[in-house]
């Protein structure tokens, strides 16, 4: 593990701080062989009162843990809040405990988000930690991104100064200036998020902090950047300043039960299908369209092999059934990782957790459609997961073996109620492998820096039940062979309940269409609509030719 002692750290023009260490998981006996891994299900943004949440911090841990979450992250919006996680305002507490420069809302004084995050939520997070010791919980909080929209982020270290210090510099609605001689502030510009990343990714290498992730937030939601959205080259520049930690983004938005399925934004559809917005049309099956897009930004990304991930969570706010748009975390989509027990202790620690994103062997699911995958590509007994590298030993692969094995449980968590009438079992439809050329990084000053689309990604092969065979397990298992592949390339796979020309739902290629359709041709919205349309997308494997 990194960082096995505690130490002082100083990053030139940024102050220094202090910071240790998080180890876990108890180190078990040496061994050369491949540690055991076990996937677990998790979610990386929910909201309590201490921001703009409904509920009690502790109500959002306890429905964590009620859905059966392996892991969740506290994540909420950075800046400054006149409220606890219980709702209790911050200036009636005896005595004061308000640091910092003076700012109020609603006529009652805020507390700086790098104070709470610190001496408030950290405490509650160690307390949750010891209620549910099965369970990881992390600490992390939803960055208000210079120049942009909002990140998901988190950071394993064994107190909160470092998440702390990151708030307190790089949060574009942090306002307050009494750390400045400690911190430099540099939170206003898309160059201060480059930064961010930077300062993240060098806390991680030297071990001032054991692990991290950045993952962008509901990156349609805004639009392009000049709207305060995300173009593709500002994924590229974070990826390059801070590769171990800035690594990916929410595909699936949270507030899934949203009238506007996750973005919260108006969507028109013309007598054509063609829907518009300020977001590129809404989601498309609860996906975003960076995501959805065959051919669109992501595989633009995966074209150059760069390692940029794919995730989603519930973003929970507000219960549906208390006037909210957001199911609970876990109840409805969940990111799926595969934690490797690299000490062979039998537990899986915060650090085997954030190494699991970091790998890209995860994926996510709606509804629970499925609750395992296995995604390998092998070439003469060299195989590897998603997120890998499969490097040949010449200039063809006479021979690859692509295998899927995916598993649906019986039942998933709809309940039928005053919002939904029905409830469908969670069973595969069909299931796309999507390819793509590597044609290698794009270096800033090439015009395609900005070009966020990749025209060699095609869906290649499309399987239904007549495609898989049940194992002894009683998980469905397709193989798949590709003769002489001749060219680096990169592959992926996304899923359905839904058949190919379900109306307003897919067209007759088996692409999700987007969901304004069904609730406007329809009337289907809210809960119903997403219980009937599931999907899940996988992170890809990289195929390299000499």
């Amino acid at each position: 593990m990194k960082g096995s002692s505690k130490k002082f750290f100083t990053i030139a023009a940024l102050g220094t701080l202090f910071s240790s260490s998080l180890c876990l998981a108890v180190a078990g006996p040496a061994s050369n062989a491949e540690p055991k891994g076990r996937w677990l299900s998790g979610d990386f943004h929910q909201h309590s009162l201490y921001t703009d949440g409904s509920t009690p911090f502790d109500f959002v841990m306890e429905k964590s843990n009620e859905y059966g979450l392996d892991w969740w992250a506290n994540s909420e919006h950075g800046g400054g809040r006149n409220r606890d996680g219980n709702g209790v305002l911050w200036d009636t507490y005896v005595p004061n405990p308000i640091l910092g420069d003076s700012a109020t809302s609603g006529g009652h004084q805020l507390m700086w988000r790098w104070q709470s995050l610190r001496d408030y939520v950290f405490p509650q997070i160690l307390a949750t930690r010891s209620l549910y010791p099965e369970r990881r919980v992390f600490s992390g909080f939803e960055w208000n991104v210079p120049g942009h929209e909002h990140c998901s982020t988190a950071i394993v270290a064994e107190g909160a100064e470092a998440i702390s210090a990151f708030e307190y510099q790089f949060d574009k609605s942090d306002k307050d200036t009494s750390r400045n001689s400690e911190l430099a502030k540099t939170n206003a510009t898309h160059a201060d998020a480059v930064a961010a990343c930077k300062w993240m990714q060098g806390q991680y290498v030297d071990g001032g902090i054991d692990n991290a992730w950045i993952i962008f937030a509901h990156i349609e939601r805004n639009g392009p950047y000049e709207t305060g959205g995300y173009d593709v080259n500002d994924f590229r520049d974070f990826n390059k300043a801070g590769p171990d930690v800035s690594f990916g983004f929410e595909g699936a938005p949270g507030h899934q039960v949203n009238s506007d399925r996750g973005f919260g934004n108006d969507v028109t559809c013309n007598d054509n299908g063609v829907c518009e917005s300020d977001d590129f049309g809404g989601t498309y099956g609860g996906v975003g369209f960076y995501t959805a897009e065959v051919g669109g930004l992501w595989d633009a990304m995966l074209g150059e092999g760069r390692h940029w991930f794919n995730f989603a969570n519930s973003d929970y706010h507000s219960h549906y059934t208390a006037g909210g748009d957001d199911f609970y975390p876990g109840e409805y989509q969940k990111t799926w990782v595969y934690a490797k027990d690299e000490d062979n202790d039998g537990a899986y620690s915060y650090n085997e957790i954030a190494d699991g994103m970091r790998s890209g062997n995860a994926y996510f699911a709606h509804g629970d459609l499925i609750t395992q995958l296995e995604f390998e590509a092998e070439d003469n007994n060299h195989k590897v997961s998603m997120g890998g590298d499969l490097e040949a030993e010449g200039e063809i692969i006479r021979n690859l073996k692509i295998k899927i094995k995916f598993k649906s449980p019986e039942t998933n968590n709809c309940v039928t109620n005053d919002f939904i009438t029905t409830c469908a079992e969670p069973k595969v439809d069909h299931i796309d492998l999507i390819a793509g050329d590597i044609t290698g990084l794009i270096d800033p000053t090439d015009p395609d820096y900005t070009n966020a689309t990749n025209p060699t990604t095609r869906v290649i092969a499309t399987f239904d039940a007549n495609s898989w065979e049940k194992d002894k397990d009683g998980a469905n298992v397709i193989v798949h062979h590709l003769k002489s592949v001749d060219k680096s390339m990169y592959f992926r796979l996304r899923g359905t309940n839904l058949a190919p020309n379900t109306p307003d739902e897919t067209d007759a290629a088996g692409n999700p269409l987007p969901d304004a359709l069904v609730t406007q041709n329809q009337g289907v919205d809210g809960a119903q609509e997403a219980w009937n349309d599931l999907w899940f997308y996988s992170n890809p494997i990289f195929v390299y030719v000499k």
